[in-house]
């Protein structure tokens, strides 16, 4: 599944409300649309002004819908489907971020790991996910404009 636009994203990410992903630490799991808000808003706060970041940080869980039963496809299938939307840097976090063997320098994927971890505590308000459909938008608008000059 290739994600071709911003409203197919969105309802991705309202479809991720409820869903709960795997139990952290003996508790229960976290809902993933909740998870998706708290891990890009705590990448908004650390990385203003990497919007791609953050928004990889909103995207990441949807490779639990795209893939259910498959957890090790999870994260290279997420890449593929926003990867035309989205756009290369945004693919490539969110395929390598699950790896423990992913290269430990990296500054983004130490920011989206921690952010990930950090973004599962049960009943925290980080705000709703139409407030990043304009982030999602300009993005894409980017991403667009420079796969066409490609």
């Amino acid at each position: 599944m290739e994600l071709r636009s911003v409203e197919e994203l969105m309802d991705l990410l309202y479809a991720c409300r409820g869903v709960r992903g795997a139990p952290e630490r003996g508790g229960p799991g976290v809902d993933l649309h909740d998870h998706a808000l708290q891990t890009a808003a705590l990448l908004r706060r650390g990385r203003p002004a990497d919007k791609e970041l953050q928004l990889t940080g909103l995207v990441h869980a949807i490779g639990h819908l795209l893939c259910p039963t498959d957890p090790t496809g999870r994260a290279e299938r997420a890449a593929d489907a926003v990867r035309p939307l989205l756009g290369a840097r945004v693919a490539r976090l969110l395929a390598l971020h699950p790896w423990l063997d992913a290269p430990a320098a990296d500054e983004d994927l130490l920011s989206l790991r921690q952010a990930d971890e950090d973004g599962r505590v049960v009943g925290v308000d980080a705000g709703v996910l139409e407030d990043w459909r304009t982030v999602l938008e300009l993005v894409a608008a980017r991403n667009s404009r420079l796969g066409a000059v490609d």
